[in-house]
């Protein structure tokens, strides 16, 4: 039988003077700035978009507080105006024995963003510092996080739905709060910085010993 040290080296795309168009996913020659169908710029590695990433997503967690303190909702009714900020919306919803929609807002305002910027924290330390995690495992929190954030605006999008359907001048009156910019800030900046992230830094930072964890 092989012992793993005698099995060939696997090598990478810029090992064989290789890169992939981001665009049309051409293979074309390292040396090649542009790519030859679809024009767009080619860069064997993007190394400035992981300091890109860390700044976007260090921005979102300083937003996240401002947008769980302040509030998210001001309800005006028959003259008096209740501020509710997530998790108080939370919780009268709860009182309001409405539970699979608080569990839903929860899900969505609270524990989604905390865990979108916990796991793109861990994925970045790994890139930043050779932590030996196996990459298959990151790659696929990566692509779980990029998916799952996408649902991240369901809070926002309620909120709308409620003023638009709510709102009845004097009487009864809804908008969103000041957090509500805040809260769509993180939802945006932790979408961009998964994507501005050059995923390929990880199988060059990574030792090849981790690929099979």
């Amino acid at each position: 039988m092989t012992s793993p040290s005698e099995l060939p080296q696997r090598k990478q795309g810029k090992d064989l003077n290789l890169t992939l168009c981001p665009s049309c996913q051409k293979l074309m020659s390292h040396k090649e700035t542009h790519c030859s169908r679809c024009g767009s710029a080619l860069a064997l590695r993007d190394y400035s978009s992981l300091q890109k990433s860390w700044a976007l997503l260090i921005t979102a967690a300083i937003l996240l507080i401002p947008a769980n303190i302040y509030p998210i909702t001001i309800f005006t009714s028959q003259g008096q105006t209740r501020h509710d900020t997530i998790f108080t919306g939370i919780t009268h919803l709860i009182d309001l024995d409405i539970l699979p929609i608080a569990i839903i807002l929860f899900t969505a305002s609270i524990l989604v963003p905390i865990l979108k910027i916990c796991g793109l924290t861990i994925y970045l330390l790994a890139i930043s510092f050779r932590l030996p995690i196996s990459k298959k495992r990151l790659m696929v929190g990566f692509h779980v996080i990029e998916w799952i954030g996408r649902w991240s605006m369901l809070d926002l999008f309620v909120i709308s739905i409620t003023a638009a359907v709510v709102n009845m001048g004097q009487l009864l009156d809804a908008k969103p709060g000041p957090a509500a910019t805040a809260f769509a800030l993180v939802i945006l900046l932790t979408q961009v910085a998964a994507k501005v992230l050059d995923t390929r830094l990880l199988w060059d930072r990574l030792e090849s010993k981790d690929d099979a964890n």
